[in-house]
């Protein structure tokens, strides 16, 4: 929450929890450890800016009724040097206040002065986060589920940076393993088909047109040239040749995406390095490892997981958890974040106890490691769940997606949902034009605001600052509702930040929309009386800087005409 917001609050608390002990001073309540409690804006803002539970909770403690102790309480309470103006005890003991028109005037004076840096705070006290996400196999486009993983991942890379966190994005390329393996044989394959007869594809081999386009480039480079070669040198070079490019595909279109990630990891440095083979030794020296038929098992019922598995196989060759482990080691302990956070597809909620169970038998503290899991995704058109592209008729990529949906919609829609819900994308609705299509409905907000300006400047009326009292005149219900949504935006972010939901930040400016379209159809900005015309102006221009910073934070375009 905004400084101001945050210690009109705690002054509140503060005199609640001064009023109780000066009451046990006096023996009107029993002495005791005062509990802490609750104050939150209600439901209902009839009830007044904020309601307090304390005598509810306090019950117990003082053997008495709520709305007694609540009496107890404001009788002995001293408001003064607060924004408080009055107060009430409603239903069981709730205690209601109703603060003052400075209040509401502080809050738009705050905006103002703060401006783009409105709704930012330090609660990450500056610790190292490393966001993960998309992550998608070098080895193909990517999908779907990619695509809502990148504007979740990105968006909560903003949501952490505005909450103060040191914040960092991080995509992660499997260069290396049975995908890779996979790839190599597929290239070598359609390659050697260019000059072979009787070459057949495998059915678990990769079919993609992009495997043939590949082949066929790499042909035109080295003709038949490798065909007698031996077949390994001849699909490492088939790889080196694809996978630089399929990477910087996947770097291009995540930029038209506009997620631009500080580092790409590749899984291939931590074999280079050794660090792979060290993480299995040091799981070794760690006693929780075991031999079984040649392998080399890692105890994870040490930690509460439902069984064991296997590091290294008989063979020799290490499984795909190995690299993970070290990569996340890497993560945590030698680059030093304090956080690590992967955004990954639901199908991964087995995996991620394990890769806890290998960090604490390492000596990392798992907390450190969260991991959002992310439903799967159904594209609908009409109302019927579809699979291919109208335009191109193939599967739906991110890359079709974004030819078909603006990108302003792609990622706005992606997060109006917590990442654990499943999710229906209507295409339809993503390209209409109407309130319905709640990014377009937004955006409305923000550029009929800017029209508001452009008119009265067309009149010759131009904004001004405006003073406290003027300020204070803001007191039709519509604006006090507007202003106190304007007010809970930092709160919001922080709390998008704590449960790593940035769905919260879409539903808050989609309310704050609607909270702008209901005050100007109540409230007419033009007018006669200059200083309520340019508090209500003001007002206009701080909803339109906290719509725009939120799009900002979401990398969602604030249109000024639509």
């Amino acid at each position: 929450m905004s400084i101001l917001v945050a210690e009109t609050k705690e002054n509140i608390k503060k005199c609640i929890k001064e009023a109780a002990e000066k009451a046990m001073q006096n023996g009107v309540l029993e002495k005791c450890e005062l509990s802490d409690f609750t104050i939150e804006a209600p439901v209902n803002r009839d009830h007044g800016d904020y309601a307090v539970n304390a005598a509810m909770v306090w019950a117990r403690l003082f053997h008495n009724s709520p709305r007694k102790i609540a009496e107890i309480l404001l009788n002995n309470a001293d408001f003064n040097g607060t924004y408080v103006e009055k107060y009430e005890i409603a239903g069981p003991g709730f205690i209601n206040f109703f603060l003052s028109d400075a209040y509401y005037a502080d809050i738009l004076a705050d905006i103002e002065a703060k401006g783009d840096n409105y709704g930012k705070s330090d609660y990450g006290k500056g610790k190292r986060v490393l966001v993960e996400f998309v992550s998608a196999n070098p080895t193909g486009p990517m999908h779907i589920g990619n695509a809502r993983g990148g504007a979740l991942g990105d968006c909560l890379a903003s949501v952490l940076d505005a909450s103060g966190y040191n914040t960092e994005r991080e995509f992660y390329i499997n260069d290396a393993g049975n995908q890779i393996n996979k790839f190599g044989l597929s290239l070598d394959l359609r390659y050697l088909q260019l000059y072979k007869d009787g070459i057949e594809m495998p059915e678990d081999s990769y079919h993609g047109e992009d495997i043939i386009a590949h082949a066929k480039a790499f042909a035109e480079i080295h003709g038949d040239s490798f065909v007698e070669k031996e077949e390994s040198e001849r699909r490492k070079a088939l790889v080196d040749f694809a996978l630089p490019k399929n990477i910087k595909g996947l770097h291009d279109d995540l930029l038209k995406y506009r997620i631009e990630y500080d580092t790409w990891f590749k899984e291939s440095s931590l074999h280079n390095s050794g660090e792979t083979d060290r993480i299995t030794e040091l799981l070794k020296l760690s006693g929780h490892t075991y031999d079984n038929e040649g392998a080399l098992w890692f105890r994870a019922t040490d930690f509460g997981c439902d069984k064991d598995f296997v590091l290294v196989r008989a063979n020799g060759v290490p499984t795909y958890v190995v690299p993970d482990i070290a990569y996340h080691y890497n993560k945590l302990v030698t680059r030093g974040f304090d956080k690590a956070i992967d955004v990954l597809g639901a199908d991964h909620h087995g995996y991620v106890p394990r890769l806890k169970s290998a960090l604490t038998a390492l000596g990392v503290d798992a907390s450190r490691l969260d991991v959002v899991l992310m439903q799967m995704v159904r594209l609908v058109r009409n109302g019927e769940v579809i699979k291919a592209s109208k335009r191109s008729g193939k599967a739906i990529t991110l890359v079709t997606l974004l030819d078909e949906v603006p990108i302003d919609a792609a990622r706005f829609f992606f997060n109006l949902r917590e990442p654990n819900s499943h999710f229906d994308f209507d295409l339809d609705l993503a390209v209409s034009e109407s309130n319905s299509n709640p990014v377009y409905y937004v955006q409305y907000a923000y550029a009929r605001i800017c029209s508001i300006v452009r008119n009265l400047e067309a009149e010759g009326i131009k904004r001004r600052a405006c003073s406290a009292d003027e300020l204070k005149m803001l007191t039709a219900p519509e604006e006090r509702e507007l202003t106190m949504h304007l007010s809970a935006l930092t709160d919001e972010i922080v709390l998008a930040a704590k449960a790593y939901d940035p769905a919260r930040i879409t539903h808050y400016v989609v309310e704050l929309a609607t909270k702008f379209h209901k005050f100007y159809a109540a409230c007419r900005v033009k007018g006669d009386d200059e200083s309520l015309m340019q508090a209500r102006l003001t007002l206009c221009c701080d909803t339109a800087a906290v719509i725009k910073n939120v799009l900002r934070m979401m990398k969602i375009d604030a249109p000024e005409k639509m």
